[in-house]
């Protein structure tokens, strides 16, 4: 007998593959199998026709104007190191001076801590208790000698949008290469790297229902090869920033779920929207003093961050386990240590380990939200 699986509300983690990203690619794994670096033959020059395809249609997506701009990864966490540590030392001899905010990404603070121990110069800026950082603030952070601005489009945790155009706004005035880890907004609000002035940009796949093992970071229209060195050595792919042969079948599935979100973003939104508002609703109306973590408006269309005063989230997540919900993001999950972002909003260790996340997305129904608002009211009645 098949053990039948909770309602999946975990969005923010991953998502699943959509069917029709998985037709995309599946030719690729047996039939159009060849390397795109194989010149001499057919099975390469198909591979290479595909990925050419795959790069002029995420560029497509993602606003940047040339097919030139994309370049896979394995994923967001490569994309951003190879944007921090590419740009730190290929401007070394400009300056050492790199600026991120304190709700950011492990992948970014960390690969932040490492650069500072070799000696950059590391400056964090605070968010308000919404979690958005002030464009003012980072204004008077930048310096002559700052060469790299890493700010998050939304935020994994919350959901928080960040006013991106401002903030990208303020580093081109003062010629400050400008970072954006868009893993979580991409597919799920409009991006457009170069019209926005995003110098580069990260995205993952498997958070808008591609497969996982594939990101790419866009180069913007003002990024010079010379600005950015590689963290890998070995082969001339993917203009010698990322030697190795690429995953075709992933890069395509990687376009194609960039694609259907683009074409589907705003009805798929409005939809979204309107579940999450629904459930925020149902649970405030049963539940004296829960707290919405991170901002009413600018945030991702399907994520909830909820407090529940009093309670602890991994006893309330143990009584429901009919569905698959998060208490903070699934990388730092298993840390012991309450979300830094949730701290950084000026929440208190007690109360990040009292909130809880939701996640709804493509596949989440009505029929889903009414039980996991149900659910949730019948667990912290249970917990109280």
């Amino acid at each position: 007998m098949a053990v039948k699986l909770p309602v999946y509300l975990d969005n923010n983690a991953t998502t699943r593959t959509d069917p029709r990203v998985v037709e995309a690619m599946l030719p690729y794994f047996s039939e159009d199998y060849g390397n795109p670096g194989s010149e001499s033959h057919a099975f390469g020059w198909r591979a290479e026709e595909a990925l050419e395809m795959a790069r002029e249609q995420l560029a497509e997506t993602l606003g940047a104007a040339s097919s030139s701009e994309i370049l896979f990864t394995s994923g967001a966490t490569e994309s951003n190191n190879l944007a921090l540590q590419g740009v730190a030392e290929g401007l070394v001899k400009r300056g050492d001076h790199l600026i991120t905010q304190e709700t950011e990404h492990p992948s970014v603070l960390e690969v932040c801590s490492v650069l500072a121990r070799k000696g950059r110069k590391v400056s964090v800026l605070p968010v308000d208790s919404q979690g958005l950082v002030d464009p003012q603030q980072l204004r008077e952070t930048l310096s002559p000698r700052t060469v790299l601005v890493s700010l998050m489009a939304a935020n994994n945790e919350t959901g928080t949008l960040q006013p991106l155009a401002q903030l990208a706004q303020e580093c081109r005035e003062r010629e400050v290469l400008f970072h954006c880890d868009a893993a979580q907004a991409a597919g799920k609000v409009p991006l457009d790297v170069d019209a926005l002035g995003i110098d580069l940009l990260s995205v993952s796949a498997h958070k808008m229902y591609g497969p996982k093992g594939v990101g790419a970071l866009v180069l913007g229209e003002r990024l010079r090869p010379s600005s950015l060195v590689p963290l890998l050595f070995g082969g001339a792919q993917e203009r010698g920033l990322r030697p190795g042969t690429v995953a075709v079948a992933l890069a395509m599935g990687l376009a194609r779920a960039s694609q259907l979100c683009s074409e589907e973003l705003e009805v798929e939104s409005t939809r979204l929207r309107g579940l999450t508002e629904k459930l925020l609703e149902r649970i405030q109306a049963g539940v004296a003093g829960v707290d919405l973590n991170g901002h009413p408006s600018q945030r991702l269309p399907g994520t909830l961050n909820l407090l529940f005063p009093g309670l602890d989230s991994g006893k309330l997540l143990l009584d429901l386990p009919g569905f698959a919900l998060s208490s903070g993001s699934a990388c730092s999950s298993g840390s012991g240590k309450a979300s830094h972002v949730l701290t950084a909003l000026g929440r208190s260790e007690s109360q990040a380990r009292a909130s809880l996340r939701v996640g709804l997305g493509r596949f989440t129904t009505s029929e889903d939200v009414e039980r996991v608002g149900e659910a949730i009211l019948q667990a912290v009645d249970h917990l109280q």
